[in-house]
C-alpha cells in the first residue's frame, strides 16, 4: 500500500475533515423530504384502495408498512443477539474500543452495541436498530485469528462509517418507515441512499482518515490484494472515465461507484457527486497529473490553504507528510494502516 499522510492543520470547508463534526451530504435532506412525501402519498393511496375494498398483496404491504418495518428490525436484531459475537472489553476489545471512540467523536450520548458476524469470505459491515437500541455488525473477515483487527486504521474507518449511519439518524424506525417505498423508486430512492453513504463516509473520514485508502482498496480488490491498489490512480479515473453506462450504473446503485467514492474521499473541498461525473477542481497540477493532489498531500508556500481549498498564487502541493496532529489517531488506538470497507 502506498504511503499516505494526515491532512494539514487548519479548518476545512463544510466539516469534511477530522477538524469538527462530519458534514451531512448536501443532497441528503432535500431527497429525504421528496421521498417521504412520495411515501406518504403511497400510504394514503393504499388506505383509500383498502377502504374501497380492492385488496392485493402490494396494497396490503404498503398499508402494513409500520408492522413490516417493526417486525423486520426486530428479527434482524434478534439474529445478531443469538448468532453473532458481541464486542466487549474481553471479546474483540480492539473493535469494541473503536466503537466507543467513534461514538465519543461524534458526540453521541451512548455508544451502540457492536457484533462480529461470521463473514465466510465476505467483506461487509452494517448498522441498524430496534426500539431504542442501536447496533453495528462487522463481518469476521475484517479480523485475524485472535480477534485483532487485520487492518486497524481501515477497520476504524469502517466502524466510523457505520456508527456515522447511527449518528446521522439513518437507522431510525421513523426514517425507515418514511423511506419504505425506496425500492420502488429506482432513481430517486437510490440517489437518497447514495447521499447517506457519502454522509457515512464523511463520518468514517472524521473518525480515522488514515484508513480510507486501504478501506477502499479492500472493497476494490479484497483483503489480501488491497496493498496492490493505488488509491490515487484509481480515484483519478472518476474524472477521466465518462460514458453513459457508467452514469447509469451509478444512478441505479445504492452506493456511489467506487472510483467516485474514492475521489470524494480525496477531494475534501466538496461533497461527493450523486448525479454527474466528478470534475478536476481548480487546483494547481501536481507532479502526478492534472487531478487533485495525492491523498493527504499538503499545500506549501505562501498563501497555504487547507487541503481541498484553492491555494493562492505561489502555492504548490507536496506529498511530504506533516507532523501528525493530536486528532490523527485517538489515544489508545492501534497503529497501522489498511482495512476493508463497509458496503452499507
Amino acid at each position: 500500500m502506498q504511503p499516505y499522510h494526515p491532512p494539514p492543520s487548519g479548518p476545512a470547508p463544510r466539516g469534511l475533515s477530522p477538524f469538527g463534526l462530519p458534514a451531512r451530504h448536501t443532497w441528503e435532506i432535500p431527497l429525504l423530504v421528496v421521498v417521504i412525501v412520495v411515501t406518504v402519498i403511497g400510504y394514503l393511496i393504499a388506505l383509500a384502495v383498502l377502504v374501497a375494498g380492492s385488496v392485493n398483496q402490494y396494497v396490503l404491504l404498503i398499508a402494513g408498512a409500520p408492522i413490516v418495518v417493526w417486525f423486520g428490525r426486530g428479527v434482524n436484531y434478534a439474529a445478531q443477539r443469538v448468532g453473532a459475537v458481541k464486542m466487549s472489553p474481553t471479546q474483540f476489545p480492539e473493535g469494541y474500543r473503536m466503537v466507543q471512540e467513534a461514538a465519543a467523536r461524534f458526540g453521541m450520548k451512548q455508544a451502540p452495541e457492536a457484533y462480529v458476524l461470521l463473514g465466510n469470505g465476505q467483506i461487509n459491515a452494517f448498522a441498524s436498530g430496534h426500539g431504542f437500541r442501536r447496533y453495528v455488525v462487522v463481518y469476521s473477515d475484517l479480523f485475524e485469528i485472535g480477534g485483532a483487527a487485520r487492518e486497524p486504521d481501515g477497520l476504524a474507518f469502517i466502524i466510523g462509517h457505520e456508527v456515522g449511519h447511527i449518528a446521522a439518524g439513518h437507522v431510525s424506525y421513523w426514517r425507515q418507515l418514511g423511506m419504505f417505498l425506496v425500492p420502488f423508486l429506482p432513481l430517486l430512492g437510490s440517489a437518497l441512499i447514495r447521499s447517506q453513504e457519502y454522509t457515512a463516509d464523511n463520518h468514517g473520514y472524521c473518525n480515522r482518515h488514515e484508513g480510507a485508502p486501504a478501506a477502499m482498496g479492500t472493497l476494490a480488490a479484497g483483503k489480501y490484494l488491497n496493498a496492490s491498489v493505488r488509491f490515487d490512480e484509481m480515484a483519478d479515473r472518476a474524472a477521466s472515465e465518462r460514458a453513459f453506462f457508467i452514469w447509469l450504473v451509478n444512478a441505479l446503485s445504492s452506493h456511489p461507484v467506487l472510483t467516485w467514492r474514492m475521489w470524494a474521499l480525496r477531494d475534501r473541498s466538496r461533497h461527493g457527486k450523486l448525479f454527474w461525473w466528478p470534475a478536476a477542481p481548480a487546483l494547481p497540477p501536481y507532479a502526478g497529473g492534472p487531478y487533485p493532489p495525492p491523498y493527504g498531500a499538503v499545500p506549501l508556500g505562501k498563501g497555504d490553504a487547507p487541503y481541498g481549498a484553492s491555494p493562492q498564487a505561489g502555492s504548490s502541493w507536496s506529498a511530504v507528510p506533516p507532523q501528525a496532529e493530536p486528532w490523527s489517531r485517538p489515544p489508545g488506538s492501534d497503529a497501522g494502516s489498511g482495512g476493508a470497507n463497509p458496503a452499507n
